[in-house]
């Protein structure tokens, strides 16, 4: 039976049960938490709270809920917040109650995969509100940690952005090495079209004469890669809406509003999977009567 932190995690694809085990494995080694065997009682209790020490974007909360039920299927758990919620810094999160021991075996996988998702999360919000009003729409790209792509995935979407193609599979987009392999960025389309997968047809440009050529040969969106905001503006006038257009390529924080002013589309930004820092959250013992 799914538990309550799988329902809500909307990951179909995501083993949850096998990344907790996972984790925890790789933390408790064979012989688990020898400190807390060594200084605290099999049957002592542990009342925490989880509280985050600065300013974030939740996303993770149920996969930091699952760490704990994992070594302690009777743990009381209260949880004060849900992905996606922006929560200012000394919020408490989670309030817990169960055995000492597991809890202390589960906090730092708890709070590691915690902090890095939200750290995302937090970093993708930011760019998101640098760009609202704008009608362009931040996406993410495949620049991920090998192994958590759809948690981090899911992380960007909880901070606001949209996924772009989350496997080589789910989305065509033709880059430079395919145009060079190919011969010109008209043949690579032409290819693309002949392939007859049903996915839609991206091409990776980075001059303003590789546009037309690949339009009549079939291109269905551009990726216009690192171009300057007076050269994004040139494109957007001459595709004329003929089809969505995605600014990507050294996009950040300074420069993700001008490149959005442009009229582009959509936005790819490599950096909030790729550089989010993780943010500061920790649990702290509650001393009770």
């Amino acid at each position: 039976m799914d538990t309550p932190e799988m329902v809500a995690l909307e990951l179909p694809q995501f083993d949850l049960r096998d990344f907790v085990q996972r984790v925890l494995a790789e933390d408790l080694g064979t012989g688990g938490d020898v400190t807390s065997k060594a200084t605290i009682g099999a049957e002592q209790r542990f009342v925490a709270e989880m509280n985050c020490r600065e300013p974030i974007v939740v996303a993770g909360i149920h996969l930091a809920i699952a760490f704990f039920r994992a070594l302690d299927r009777e743990v009381r758990i209260e949880k004060r917040v849900q992905d996606g919620d922006k929560v200012e810094g000394g919020t408490v999160l989670l309030k817990l109650e169960g055995n000492a021991r597991a809890m202390l075996a589960a906090e730092r996988s708890a709070l590691n995969t915690l902090q890095h998702l939200s750290g995302i999360a937090t970093l993708t919000r930011r760019y998101v509100e640098t760009i609202e009003g704008t009608g362009a729409v931040l996406l993410d790209t495949r620049k991920t940690i090998p192994g958590l792509r759809l948690l981090e995935k899911y992380a960007a979407r909880m901070g606001g952005a949209q996924n772009h193609r989350m496997r080589m599979d789910d989305g065509l987009l033709i880059k430079d090495n395919h145009v060079g392999v190919a011969g010109d960025v008209a043949e690579a389309v032409r290819r693309a079209k002949a392939y007859d997968s049903g996915l839609q047809i991206q091409v990776e440009v980075d001059r303003i004469a590789q546009i037309e050529p690949a339009l009549e040969a079939g291109a269905e969106r551009f990726l216009l890669d690192n171009m300057e905001p007076d050269t994004l503006r040139e494109a957007v006038a001459l595709v004329a809406g003929r089809v969505p257009l995605e600014a990507s390529g050294g996009v950040n924080l300074d420069t993700i509003r001008a490149i959005a002013e442009t009229g582009v589309d959509y936005i790819s930004v490599g950096r909030i999977t790729q550089s989010a820092p993780a943010v500061d959250i920790g649990l702290d013992y509650v001393l009770t009567a």
